[in-house]
């Protein structure tokens, strides 16, 4: 959980904008899982909401305390509490003529992704909590998504088990295993 502390000022995050940005984006590069060409799981944690929430103030140029908990209320729910990984899924579609054919194609897509840890079951997301984000039309190009793990995949994740990620819908299938080092970060949100 993220509090004021945690936080840069806005005149410290503008000296330090530039190599805190570089750290993120280092630290970001594995914690996305690519399943297949145009969708991405981005797995959060205290350090890229931290990220998110700074942006948040530098654009908005909020300082005021109360402001600044409204946005912490805000992402603070995006970071893993031990037993869960949560993460920002993401369809990628550079032709603005294909995502919008694509995403017509992908409702309830966020339904179809899934984790599995070894040989234990699949894990569906709890995925958009805040809101809904398919209409009668099309899915969105964002979902927010919570894997909850058994303490038995816990122990097994921490062990080392190889973590799988896919997608089971019927307009897109995928099945990719994690990197060793995306694998290692995400046991590392786990207690």
């Amino acid at each position: 959980m993220l509090t004021h502390t945690d936080l840069f000022s806005l005149e410290q995050y503008a000296r330090n904008r530039t190599e805190f940005r570089s750290k993120v984006m280092a630290h970001k590069t594995h914690r996305r899982v690519a399943l297949g060409e145009n969708a991405n799981l981005y797995f959060e944690d205290a350090l890229t909401m931290q990220y998110q929430v700074q942006e948040m103030l530098r654009l908005e140029r909020i300082f005021e305390p109360e402001k600044i908990q409204e946005e912490l209320d805000t992402y603070n729910p995006l970071i893993p509490d031990g037993s869960n990984w949560k993460a920002t899924f993401m369809l990628e579609y550079p032709d603005e003529a294909e995502r919008k054919i694509a995403l017509a194609k992908l409702i309830g897509i966020d339904e179809a992704v899934w984790m599995q840890v070894g040989d234990l079951a699949k894990i569906r997301p709890i995925a958009n909590e805040d809101l809904e984000r398919d209409t009668a039309e099309k899915t969105a190009a964002v979902h927010f998504m919570r894997f909850e793990l058994t303490p038995e995949m816990v122990a097994a994740a921490k062990a080392g088990a190889p973590v799988h990620a896919g997608i089971d819908h019927k307009n897109y299938q995928v099945a990719v295993q994690v990197s060793d080092a995306a694998r290692a970060l995400l046991a590392s949100d786990l207690t």
